[in-house]
């Protein structure tokens, strides 16, 4: 799949997530083959004032390329200020967030609430485009609620404004991520605009993944909640889309062999202090699905150091035999 100029080996994407796609995830997920991942969102008024934290997200290595930077705010000035940083901190392509329904980010007026205003989000494009010569791509959903859908408009002027690839989380803003993907919204973007469109939404599989694919028509997937606890899904989904075929799940060895990489990774760093704390989501979802689960994960939630969450992990292979 190719993105204005930049060639990518297929069009299965990591979502960028808030507090989860960091380096260690990054870095764990690349070696199952997805086509592109993103960086965690960057707020631009964090990085214009020159916020170390948010310097940080966009801390990225030579082996996660290529890399998405997604930036976030409401002030043109100040995203093409910030997307011009980011490629010098190495992302190929950056991605806007108009899509967040965190009430943080839209009481600000960022992410989902630029849905309701498609001027401003048109000059905040425009302004991005025209600072950076890398691919800028825009992500938004569905709308803000059943009585607002705007997809379509923010495809167009998205496309109209210079970006090179929409992608477009089926849901609206009040939705959150409950109930189902509106597949057919993705399929009305996908016949309104000439860039590639991005389908966002439920894929947690090969058939979920051919099904948005076909249904809608889009050019490409992008896998978000599906990917937490599961880097096997890029494996599955590329191998299907190819053969059809449903891969073997992994063993309970390769699961915990990959939290034991992926804890290692999350302290390395961030130091055990704050990396055990954000390694229990992590550990948790490794496990999602095994039974007598919830005595494990309060085991995880529990774990306070670097060698207590080890023990845990070590534990799995002798107490537990089937998922």
């Amino acid at each position: 799949m190719k993105i204005k100029n930049l060639e990518l080996k297929n069009n299965v994407f990591l979502a960028p997530m808030a507090g989860i796609t960091d380096k260690a995830f990054r870095e764990i997920t690349k070696p199952f083959g997805p086509g592109l991942m993103y960086t965690e969102m960057v707020s631009g008024k964090g990085l214009h004032y020159k916020n170390k934290k948010t310097e940080n997200l966009l801390d990225t290595t030579e082996a996660e390329k290529p890399i998405a930077a997604q930036i976030f705010g409401h002030e043109p000035d100040i995203l093409s200020e910030i997307a011009v940083s980011a490629v010098e901190h190495g992302a190929d392509l950056i991605d806007i967030n108009m899509g967040c329904p965190a009430p943080k980010i839209v009481n600000n007026g960022d992410g989902s609430a630029l849905s309701k205003n498609p001027e401003l989000a048109g000059e905040i494009i425009k302004a991005v485009t025209s600072s950076v010569s890398v691919p800028v791509t825009v992500k938004f959903r569905k709308g803000w609620d059943e009585n607002d859908i705007s997809a379509v408009k923010m495809a167009e002027v998205a496309e109209k404004n210079g970006a090179s690839l929409v992608t477009v989380h089926g849901r609206t803003r009040k939705e959150f991520y409950s109930g189902k993907a509106d597949l057919d919204i993705i399929k009305a973007v996908k016949n309104a605009v000439s860039i590639p469109v991005i389908g966002n939404g439920d894929i947690i599989d090969g058939q979920t993944a051919k099904f948005m694919l076909d249904y809608t028509g889009c050019d490409g997937i992008m896998i978000g909640r599906g990917a937490q606890g599961n880097p096997w899904v890029f494996r599955d989904v590329l191998h299907y889309l190819e053969t059809g075929e449903i891969p073997q799940p992994p063993t309970l060895k390769e699961r915990a062999d990959k939290m034991r990489e992926h804890l290692d990774l999350i302290v390395k760093y961030k130091g055990e202090h704050i990396g055990i704390q954000e390694a229990r989501k992590h550990m948790a979802w490794y496990i999602k699905g095994f039974k007598g689960g919830a005595k494990l994960r309060d085991e995880i939630n529990k774990a306070t150091s670097l060698k207590s969450m080890q023990e845990i992990i070590d534990s799995i292979l002798e107490k537990y035999t089937e998922i």
